[in-house]
């Protein structure tokens, strides 16, 4: 019997008659998904691993299996998945990661499954933090950020998408080092694969790609297929010459009349990340980590950036701890130009983890070989094996195993040959007494094992301690450090003080090389406010300097004479506004158009504070759709009501 419904009122407020039921509906499935969540975790829990044969026994799981398995699965049988599956009819692998999915909501994610529970996010949203909160093994860290993401997603219109992009950030904010590690495991997994689509006959091929090549590939297709002469008869959609283009230049490439294009990448980039840092970029709109924007800014420009690596060893690092923030209410991370060409690789080299540490193989200490009766050791290396297994380990496989304890401790699993076997009745004279000898050396062999089993177990504890000890000391030196500085400073001009001679070099040059050089654009400052990250204007290094010479203010471009804002004022709403408007919507505001006018001109003013970007579906809705108001404050704020009287509001997302 189902309880009462989640009466958790939506953000936008409850509508009335069928759009209701279709809130009150979508908040009762979360409610129930959620409900679905707790009870496969409950069922897992009463189907415990120790019920499982041990590693090594015969019909155990393998132990590569069971290396592969996730640590929130390592508690639970193997045999908890057959099982649900069969109860759900649902795929073996399809019930594994339901498994996976409502354990690590339950152990690792509580508040985002109170959230889902509630109604304040649907299925949808729990993915993002899935993907990208769960993995982090702080757990005060992994806490921290799950509370600050599902505040921000509160009371506002929050896609998935939109939860996707924010979580990306803060992770990469926050956990950056362990991002570049899950970003060059994938960066080894890249390839190309193929598979058969719903539709018979047709297939989708995947491409995995770094971020800006996959940018590059799709912006280069799509200029191919605006390259091609219009023809009136071809009524193909971009998107089919898009991929008859893609054919021509990989199937058909010496017959293939295409003209060369020129692909645009937009790069945002904040200061602190090309001095070294671990701040979080944007490439054409989606978050990537600092080291892939310093590599395609070095592999476009030839000009090589300043890399953490560089910053812990450089002669001019300064030893001291960061200054304190004297910045005014602005600080100024740089958006660097669009591109011009695609990257040739943005792949990071390969490298050891920061923080890790080789260890090596625990050594046994080697007693020396004695004889031991057969059946005692059958007994012992069973013993053996049960003990190092849930000890030493902890549940995973051994770190010695019984193969070569037998090996170091002459542990024989036949019987010596030491003549024909015993017969019933009374043993010859002096048989007894070798018999209790041999058990006597049996006994002490066994001592001596468990004597090197205990040695062993220490010296893995004191080995896992000063591996911790390690770690935080690497992390201490890496706060400290110039690169460590510049990704914790509260603003640009702290940055710029934190970080080192080469590093300020470094950037120099970059802006030199690339002022009026071979970029599509030369590279620009976005001045934000330092506590809210809102656009305070757009400028580039000459407008900088004009503005400190005569002592002028910085601000938003003026106000444009005509209805078509100058390209000054065309580009500031773009950084500004970056996607579209609407809310839940993440689609590109379209190059070249559709910044509409909130009060329509003449009678309101072609300026920053007047004009929003839209998507073109979304900039035609504002104008044609029945009953819909848009509002636009000058703060950039738009407040969208719907016929329903609903209403939803989006702010410019922050830098």
């Amino acid at each position: 019997m189902l309880d009462a419904p989640a009466s958790t009122p939506p953000g936008v407020g409850w509508a009335s008659r069928p759009l209701g039921e279709v809130q009150a509906a979508d908040r009762e499935i979360s409610r129930q998904t959620a409900r679905r969540y707790r009870a496969v975790a409950a069922f897992a829990a009463t189907r415990p691993a120790s019920a499982d044969r041990a590693q090594g026994e015969p019909g155990a799981m393998s132990a590569e299996r069971w290396a592969r398995r996730s640590a929130v699965l390592r508690p639970v049988s193997e045999w908890a998945t057959q099982e649900l599956a069969v109860a759900l009819s649902l795929s073996a692998e399809a019930a594994q990661a339901l498994l996976e999915r409502s354990l690590t909501l339950v152990h690792r994610l509580p508040a985002t499954l109170d959230a889902l529970e509630a109604g304040v996010l649907h299925a949808g949203h729990v993915w993002p933090l899935l993907d990208r909160v769960a993995p982090i093994a702080d757990d005060a860290l992994r806490t921290r950020l799950e509370t600050d993401l599902l505040a921000w997603a509160a009371g506002r219109v929050t896609t998935p998408a939109q939860l996707g992009d924010k979580t990306r950030r803060e992770v990469l904010k926050h956990d950056a080092r362990a991002a570049a590690d899950r970003l060059a495991r994938a960066v080894r997994e890249r390839g190309v694969s193929a598979r058969p689509d719903r539709v018979e006959g047709t297939s989708v091929v995947s491409a995995l790609l770094t971020t800006p090549e996959a940018a590059a590939l799709v912006a280069a297709l799509g200029a191919y297929a605006d390259a091609l002469p219009a023809d009136p008869d071809d009524i193909r959609t971009r998107g089919q010459r898009m991929a008859d283009c893609l054919l021509d230049l990989v199937l058909r490439p010496g017959e293939s009349d295409l003209p060369p294009v020129q692909v645009v990448l937009s790069v945002v980039a904040p200061l602190g990340a090309l001095l070294g840092g671990d701040a979080p970029c944007e490439i054409d709109g989606q978050v990537v980590p600092a080291e892939t924007v310093r590599a395609l800014l070095a592999a476009l420009t030839g000009h090589p950036l300043i890399t953490p690596a560089d910053t812990a060893t450089a002669d001019t690092a300064p030893t001291d701890t960061a200054p304190t923030s004297t910045a005014p209410t602005s600080t100024a991370p740089t958006s660097t130009a669009p591109t011009s060409t695609a990257p040739t690789s943005t792949a990071p080299t390969d490298a050891a983890p920061a923080g890790s540490h080789g260890l090596g193989p625990i050594e046994v200490p080697v007693r020396p070989a004695v004889p031991v009766d057969p059946e005692f050791a059958r007994w012992w290396t069973a013993t053996v094996r049960r003990v190092l297994t849930e000890e030493l380990a902890g549940g995973q496989p051994p770190l010695v195993d019984a193969a070569e304890l037998q090996a170091r401790w002459a542990v024989d699993e036949e019987p010596p040959e030491t003549g024909p076997p015993p017969q019933d009745g009374p043993l010859p004279d002096g048989a007894s007494d070798q018999w209790w000898a041999r058990a006597d050396r049996a006994v002490d062999a066994a001592g001596d094992a468990v004597l090197a089993a205990q040695q062993a177990l220490g010296r893995a504890r004191r080995l896992v301690a000063t591996a911790a000890r390690a770690d935080a000391a690497d992390e201490a030196a890496w706060a400290n450090s110039p690169a460590g500085r510049v990704t914790t400073a509260p603003d640009a001009l702290t940055a710029l003080a934190a970080a080192t001679d080469h590093a300020r070099a470094a950037l120099t040059g970059l802006l030199a090389a690339t002022g009026g050089g071979g970029l599509a654009d030369r590279p620009r400052l976005v001045l934000t406010d330092a506590l809210t990250g809102a656009l305070l204007t757009l400028t580039d290094l000459p407008a900088l300097r004009r503005a400190i010479a005569q002592g002028g203010g910085l601000g938003p471009p003026g106000r444009a004479d005509g209805y078509r804002p100058g390209a000054a004022l065309d580009r500031h709403v773009r950084t500004r506004d970056r996607r579209c408007r609407f809310p839940g919507c993440r689609r590109r505001v379209p190059r070249g158009g559709d910044l509409d006018h909130a009060v329509p001109w003449p009678a309101g003013p072609t300026t920053a504070a007047n004009l929003a970007g839209y998507c073109t579906g979304h900039h035609r809705g504002k104008h044609q759709a029945p009953g819909w108001r848009h509002t636009l404050t000058p703060d950039g704020t738009l407040t969208v009501t719907t016929p329903t009287g609903l209403t939803a509001v989006t702010e410019p997302p922050p830098y």
